[in-house]
């Protein structure tokens, strides 16, 4: 194994040890080989990293890392200054096109399929910032002189939620770009501030640590700071670059690091471009719903196995202030572990919408474990989108979201269990074959169906297609949740508690009977019938209410307080208990209890197979045999404070 280093004080021309280090990242990237490590000295590196060569395996690995207990930071912008002047608050700099090689935010139009808002090519890839804030892109000249006139970006037509979460007057710094075959101009409203005096940087580079070519596995990403890459916007049917991403390879470690200031998306574990670049917005032939189902059956035809993509780790990292996801993928995310990260304030400068915002949003999340993550402020907090099989979400934190969860689309066996649920918005269930276990749920839930879009189901833990279907709703397994109610006005056809399912049937059996007896027939018969959910041992309080054929549960009467309270480096969850919410008769689940989903007919378990036993709780605590509801093992009568992140 060699050890090459870098640092500000080297030179691309010396031998790249700790003596004669490399001065830039790159370099070095171009030497690696499986088993080297790279250590990184302190500084800002401004640079598009692209790694020439991957390690052989999780024991010959390629290791970057940033040096210990210095502060090391790649950066896709570049520092400007040489501003002048032009009318009142309004400054202007102007930059020969070669500047910017192959690729110019600020000629390169933001959008891709499901990009909805604006649609009429105004925004750009690039982005300006004064002392690390991020200004808004305005559509005209007069928008810049005047932000006050500003007539997109900051209200898209969200479907639900509160409005945006930053301040209006962050709107107010804006810029605006024009460009021809020689030069780019930019301007810019630094609010009565000369940006000669600041410090202003643009955004420059698509990425900042991103190979060119796929393929490139067991690579180590510890330890930077990572900003202000120009990205793409990234659906499942594009190129889904990120300010990192892994593009197309396998067994990734990104841990430790800071990442911020993604025009779009701050990870990518997601989509190459052979199997489809947009076709859908580019062409109009078919619908983006079509070219998303031709690029799964691409992928397969090309390789995509459990053998050669996916199976990343990500963790230990701060994500934040990214455009529209915190970490993005489809296909490439399969069989990933995700967990004890920090996401916060995604989409939330609402300067532009589409159907792919999310602090975590994947598509094709086979086997996924997103375990024990803090995600706040964000748009929606974890959209899982078609084919989430095997996917877990466990013991993670959400508040402060406009939604906390939304799963789409996948026919089960996904679970969801453990979390604490905090705003006022829970979860949208677009789904089937969910397991929702000793959850605390206190906001809104919606249901709903999808008939008009069959999606794949894969046999268990590959990606090989079993078949696809359409999502009836239910086939859900409901069990020792406590959910509250709020006094907030409720979404469209959404509810507290389970009384959502009311109409729904209680077994497969009778399910089965209920299909039977409507006569011969086929797929249309199936439209008839609700599916069976499995409900029971949950706790309803402050309005919440239970799915009418439950048998053990408990409906408070009174109101309760409940309150999270962040102290900046703590979370604490306050909140108090009646002596009968520890009286509900529960019992311990795993595996063997939940059966299978009626459409895919895979069991609830590992990704190694091997069964699951819901004997832990949301702090990692053993449950007793007869379990308190909810995530929280230790609950007592009265009030109760633990702290939770």
């Amino acid at each position: 194994m060699r050890e090459y280093h870098v640092a500000k004080t080297g030179s691309n021309s010396y031998i790249g040890t700790e003596e004669y280090p490399f001065l830039t990242i790159s370099k070095a990237a171009e030497m690696a080989e499986a088993g080297d490590c790279i250590v990184v000295h302190e500084g800002v590196y401004r640079e598009w990293v692209k790694p020439r060569n991957g390690g052989r395996n999780n024991v010959e690995r390629i290791v970057y890392k940033a040096a210990k207990g210095e502060k090391v930071v790649i950066k896709g912008s570049e520092h400007i200054d040489g501003w002048e002047p032009l009318e009142g608050d309004v400054w202007k700099v102007i930059l020969l096109n070669t500047f910017f090689g192959d690729y110019n935010p600020y000629k390169e139009v933001l959008g891709g399929d499901w990009f909805i808002v604006p649609n009429d090519n105004s925004l750009h890839t690039g982005e300006v910032y004064m002392n690390g804030k991020s200004f808004y892109e305005a559509k005209n000249m007069e928008e810049v002189k005047n932000p006050t006139l500003r007539t997109h970006g900051t209200n898209p037509p969200w479907t639900s939620g509160p409005e945006p979460l930053l301040h209006p007057e962050d709107s107010l710094y804006q810029w605006y770009t024009e460009s021809d075959d020689l030069t780019t101009t930019i301007y810019a409203n630094f609010q009565g501030k000369n940006p000669n005096e600041e410090y202003v940087e643009i955004s420059v580079r698509r990425s900042c640590f991103y190979p060119e070519k796929i393929g490139r596995n067991y690579i180590t990403v510890q330890g930077f700071e990572i900003a202000q890459a120009a990205c793409q916007w990234a659906p499942p049917t594009s190129d889904q670059t990120g300010m990192l991403g892994c593009n197309w390879s396998k067994g990734w470690i990104i841990e430790d690091n800071i990442l911020h200031d993604a025009k779009c998306s701050g990870i990518s574990i997601g989509k190459e471009a052979s199997t489809g670049e947009n076709i859908s917005t580019r062409t109009h032939r078919k619908s983006g719903y079509q070219y998303q189902m031709e690029a799964v059956f691409l992928a397969k035809r090309n390789g995509w196995e459990k053998e050669t993509v996916g199976s990343h780790i990500i963790r230990n990292n701060r994500i934040y202030d990214c455009g529209q996801s915190g970490i993005v993928g489809h296909m490439g995310c399969a069989f990933s572990k995700i967990y004890d990260n920090c996401i916060y304030n995604i989409g939330v400068k609402h300067e532009f919408f589409g159907h792919e915002i999310a602090g975590i949003k994947l598509h094709a999340a086979i086997d996924v474990q997103i375990i024990h993550n803090h995600i706040h402020h964000c748009t929606l907090g974890t959209w899982l989108d078609w084919q989430a099989q095997g996917a877990r979400i466990s013991r993670n934190l959400y508040r402060s979201n406009n939604r906390d969860l939304m799963v789409e689309v996948t026919h089960g066996p996904y679970i969801v269990d453990n979390n604490i649920f905090a705003s006022a918005y829970n979860f949208d269930n677009i789904a089937q074959g969910g397991a929702y276990i000793h959850n605390l749920c206190w906001g809104s839930i919606r249901r709903a169906e999808v008939l008009d879009r069959s999606t794949p189901y894969h046999y268990a833990h590959t990606t090989d297609i079993a078949g696809t279907a359409f999502v009836y709703s239910g086939d859900d397994r409901i069990y020792q949740n406590i959910f509250f109610g709020r006094e907030d006005d409720l979404v469209e056809n959404s509810c507290y508690g389970t009384e959502g399912y009311t109409g729904f049937l209680t077994s497969l059996e009778e399910y089965k009977e209920t299909v039977t007896a409507l006569g011969n027939g086929d797929h249309e018969q199936f439209v008839l019938v609700r599916q069976p959910v499995y409900i029971d041992g949950n706790v309803y309080l402050q309005g919440a209410r239970p799915f009418p054929p439950e048998q053990n549960y408990y409906i408070g009467e009174g109101d309760l307080d409940i309150c999270l309270r962040d102290d900046g480096q703590t979370v604490y969850l306050e909140f108090e208990v009646e002596k009968e919410l520890l009286q509900v008769s529960t019992k311990i689940y795993s595996t063997s209890d939940l059966g299978a989903p009626r459409i895919t007919e895979a069991t609830y378990e590992n990704p190694d197979g091997t069964s699951i036993c819901f004997d832990i709780d949301y702090l990692g605590g053993k449950r007793g045999d007869h379990p308190v509801a909810g995530p929280l093992e230790g609950i007592k009568q009265g009030k109760n404070c633990i702290r939770v992140w």
